[in-house]
């Protein structure tokens, strides 16, 4: 058996690595065990459908999914787990994300896709909803996101313009 791994982040292909480190990121700053992987609705269908049964039996608590494009990864993966899945739309060549965004908000009743922003802010904003989600039921965890929120506020009570010259 492998190591217990609360979230799986997954990403259509490893250019979205860029965009989707964020969320990696976000879940080791707050100690959350995680596992990334680049895996296709299209081009590796069975093998995602592996992995998500493997992070389910693991011990996986959410997955967080990033696509553009037609940004089918998201809703592939909610449709296969009853686990909270976070989409986030990854910037495209053409349409800058709004295309995967539009994509993963039109997801049909019953199999919801909660659908961050587009780019780095939605992947790390996805791992913190992870992060309150699992602060629910783990006080260490509240602490920790209690005190992120408090640093966040504290930079901008004391935060300064610039003088004019």
């Amino acid at each position: 058996m492998s190591e217990k791994k609360l979230v799986g982040i997954v990403m259509g292909s490893t250019s979205d690595w860029e965009v989707m480190k964020e969320a990696a990121q976000v879940c080791k700053d707050f100690g959350v065990s995680y596992e990334a992987r680049a895996l296709s609705a299209h081009r590796t269908p069975v093998e995602l459908e592996e992995w998500i049964e493997q992070m389910q039996e693991n011990g996986c608590q959410a997955f967080i999914a990033g696509a553009g494009g037609a940004a089918h990864l998201a809703g592939v993966v909610a449709a296969q787990t009853i686990l909270p899945t976070f989409g986030v739309p990854i910037p495209s060549k053409y349409m800058k994300g709004l295309d995967s965004l539009l994509a993963m908000v039109q997801m049909p009743k019953g199999i919801p896709v909660p659908t961050l922003a587009i780019g780095e802010a939605g992947a790390a904003n996805a791992a913190l909803s992870v992060v309150a989600m699992l602060a629910l039921h783990d006080p260490e965890m509240k602490e920790k996101l209690q005190s992120f929120r408090d640093k966040q506020s504290e930079k901008v009570r004391t935060a300064t313009l610039p003088e004019l010259g």
